[in-house]
């Protein structure tokens, strides 16, 4: 398990999308692609607290809302990685990502 909030349900997810206005959500497992991303994330929410930070696990029924999201479509690794700025999608990203690949796309997006 991360230290970071955990997203399992449609309706929380899309409370966090709608009530924050920059959100980062990873969905995977905690397998080797995915872990050092979740890790990454942990790191960052302290120095970005402008930002929502989550994860959601890949296999839970309502992880439809990002594993079939059109932004995903043709995604073959985990993790699934989501960025919303006032609830739209403005980037998607998947397998794993080191620290500074997330923040490059942290000042891109937000």
């Amino acid at each position: 398990m991360t230290n970071l909030e955990h997203v399992i349900t449609t309706s929380q997810y899309q409370e966090i999308i709608e009530n924050n206005e920059n959100v980062m959500i990873c969905c995977g497992r905690m397998g080797p692609m995915c872990v050092p991303v979740y890790d990454a994330m942990e790191e960052l929410t302290e120095e970005s607290k402008n930002i929502k930070f989550v994860d959601m696990l890949f296999d839970i029924p309502d992880a439809h809302v990002i594993r079939n999201a059109p932004e995903c479509a043709g995604f073959m690794g985990l993790p699934f990685t989501m960025y919303y700025k006032n609830g739209k999608v403005v980037k998607a990203t998947s397998s794993i990502q080191s620290k500074e690949q997330v923040q490059a796309i942290l000042n891109e997006v937000f």
